[in-house]
C-alpha cells in the first residue's frame, strides 16, 4: 500500500516543494494551509495534490500514515492538537526530506542570510545544463525551471539551506538535517529576531551545520565576511575554498572577450581568495571574468545586475567545480541563467515607467539591491517602495539601518500601517523630504501614480504579496492621462 503523507503548511515554498518531491517519489500526498495561493496553489493543482484551506481537525479523517508539520504550526492549532491526541506519527519537513530523499544523495546546501535562493537556482541550473539532472528544492521560483522543487534523476541534490527553526517540536535550524557534502556559506548577519536573540546564536547554528559536513566534502565560503570567519573559528573539519569580488585597478589587459576586466589585479580579500571575479567597468556587473588561484578560467556575460549576484555566481561556480563541472562550462550555463522571480523582476513598463518586484527585506539586501539598480540605470530616478513585513522588521530591530539602506534611492515610499508597532517615520527621518509614508496600499498606489514620471524606476520591496501593490500600481499608471 502506498504511504499517505499529509503536509501541514503545504502552501509555503519549502513545504510545497516537499509535497512535489514526495509525489514524485511515489507517496500519496495531501495537505493544508491557511491560504494557498499562486504560484504554489497552481503547482499543487498541476501535480494532482489534494489540499485544504485551514487547519481544522477534520482533515485528519483522511487517516494519513504520517503528518509532516511545517514550522508555521504551533501548539493550540486544532489539527496539531488532534494529531497529538490521536497518536498519529509526525515529523518535520526537513527531517522527512533527510530520511526519505537526501540520505542517498550528494547534497549541495546553500546557506547564508542573503542570496540563498538565487545562488541555489544558479547552481541547480549549472548542473542541469551540464546534463546532471539534479534534484532540487529552492525557496523561490527559478525562471529556468517550471517548479520550485524536483526529485531529480542523478546523484546530486541542491537545496536552499535555511537557518530558520524546523518545527514547534524541533527548534534547531532546518539546515542541520540535510547533511551536505558540499556547502556554500554566502554570508551571515543578524536576522530572524523572532527566534534568535543575537548574531552569536545564529553563528552557533551555522557551526552546527559545519559539524555535519564530512572531511571528504567541501566548504565554499565568502572570504569577505567576518561573521563567517568567526563561525569557522568555532570549529571546521572540512577543506574550504573562499570567494570574493576583486576591485579592478584599471591596469588589466582585458580578458579577450570584450569584458574589459583585467586579470590578476585584485586587492584585499579577493587577492587572497581561491575564487574571485573582475567586473567589467561600466557593465553594472553584467560582464565579469572568473579567476581561480589568480588565473582567469572563465567569463560570464548575463542579464543580471549587481556585485551581489557576481558573488552568488562565484559561489555557484566553485560548488559546481567540486562535483566535476569545469568553470568555463559553468560560466556558459550562467550566461543563459534567467534569474528568480521576485528578485529584481520587471513586472511591467507603462509610459516609460518601469516597475520592479524584489524580495529584499533586510537592510543589507535593500542597500545591495539599490546599488545594483543604480549601476544599471545610472542617473535615472529610482523610487523605492517598502513594506516592513518580515518578523524581524516588525520588531523594529533594524530601525537604525532603515535610512542608510535607502540612501541610493531618489525617493522612498514606506507603508506605515497603524499597527506596525514602532516609529517608522522617525527611523526614516534622516532621509528628510526624500521619504513619504502611506497607511494603506491604496494610498501608496495613489501617491506613486501622482509622483512618478517617464523614465522612473519604481522598485517595490517586500517578502510578501504587498497587498497586490504591483498590479494595482500598473493599472493606475495605465489609467493616467
Amino acid at each position: 500500500m502506498t504511504m499517505h503523507v499529509h503536509i501541514l503548511g503545504i502552501g509555503g515554498t519549502f513545504m510545497g516543494g516537499v509535497a512535489a518531491i514526495a509525489k514524485a517519489a511515489g507517496f500519496r500526498v495531501s495537505g493544508s494551509d491557511l491560504n494557498v495561493y499562486p504560484p504554489m496553489s497552481t503547482q499543487l493543482q498541476e501535480l494532482g495534490i489534494e489540499f485544504f484551506q485551514g487547519y481544522g481537525a477534520e482533515q485528519l479523517d483522511l487517516r494519513p500514515d504520517i503528518v509532516v508539520v511545517g514550522n508555521a504550526l504551533s501548539r493550540g492549532s486544532p489539527v496539531v492538537e488532534a494529531m497529538l491526541d490521536r497518536g498519529i506519527a509526525y515529523t518535520s519537513g526537513p527531517q522527512w526530506l533527510a530520511e526519505q530523499v537526501l540520505r542517498d544523495k550528494h547534497v549541495i546546501a546553500v546557506a547564508g542570510t542573503h542570496g540563498k535562493t538565487t545562488t541555489t537556482a544558479m547552481l541547480t541550473w549549472i548542473l542541469e545544463d551540464s546534463g546532471l539532472a539534479p534534484g532540487f528544492l529552492i525557496g523561490g521560483v527559478p525562471s529556468n525551471f517550471d517548479s520550485t522543487a524536483r526529485l531529480g534523476k542523478g546523484r546530486f541534490f541542491v537545496i536552499e539551506a535555511d537557518e530558520y527553526d524546523t518545527a514547534f517540536f524541533d527548534k534547531r535550524a532546518k539546515f542541520v538535517h540535510y547533511r551536505p557534502r558540499t556547502a556554500i556559506l554566502n554570508n551571515l548577519e543578524f536576522d530572524h529576531a523572532d527566534i534568535y536573540p543575537d548574531v552569536a546564536a545564529i553563528r552557533r547554528q551555522f557551526n552546527q551545520l559545519l559539524r555535519t559536513v564530512p572531511a571528504a566534502g567541501r566548504l565554499i565560503v565568502n572570504g569577505e565576511d567576518p561573521e563567517l570567519a568567526a563561525t569557522l573559528s568555532l570549529g571546521c573539519w572540512t577543506p574550504r575554498e573562499t570567494f570574493a569580488v576583486a576591485k579592478s585597478t584599471g591596469t588589466g589587459t582585458g580578458t579577450g572577450t570584450g569584458t574589459g576586466a583585467g586579470a590578476g589585479v585584485g586587492t584585499g580579500a579577493a587577492a587572497a581568495a581561491d575564487w574571485s571575479a573582475l567586473i567589467a567597468p561600466g557593465s553594472a556587473a553584467g560582464r565579469f571574468a572568473v579567476l581561480h588561484q589568480g588565473k582567469t578560467v572563465a567569463e560570464v556575460s548575463w542579464p543580471l545586475m549587481g556585485e551581489h549576484n557576481v558573488m552568488n555566481a562565484l559561489a555557484a561556480i566553485a560548488a559546481a567545480g567540486h562535483v566535476g563541472v569545469q568553470p568555463a562550462r559553468a560560466a556558459q550555463s550562467l550566461s543563459a541563467f534567467r534569474g528568480v522571480k521576485r528578485r529584481m523582476e520587471i513586472r511591467g513598463v507603462v509610459g516609460g515607467i518601469t516597475v520592479y518586484d524584489d524580495f529584499a527585506h533586510h537592510p543589507t539586501a535593500i542597500a545591495t539591491t539599490l546599488v545594483g539598480l543604480r549601476e544599471r540605470v545610472a542617473g535615472a530616478r529610482i523610487i523605492a517602495v517598502f513594506e516592513a513585513r518580515s518578523n524581524t522588521m516588525k520588531l523594529g530591530v533594524h530601525s537604525a539601518q532603515i535610512a542608510p539602506a535607502f540612501g541610493l534611492a531618489d525617493h522612498t515610499w514606506f507603508l506605515n500601517p497603524p499597527d506596525l508597532g514602532w516609529d517608522l517615520p522617525s527611523a526614516a527621518a534622516p532621509l528628510g523630504a526624500r521619504a513619504s509614508f502611506a497607511t494603506s496600499v491604496e494610498a501608496l498606489v495613489k501617491g506613486l501614480a501622482d509622483d512618478s514620471r517617464r523614465g522612473d524606476h519604481i522598485l517595490v520591496m517586500s517578502n510578501g504579496g504587498f497587498g497586490g501593490l504591483h498590479d494595482k500600481l500598473l493599472t493606475a499608471l495605465r489609467a493616467r492621462k
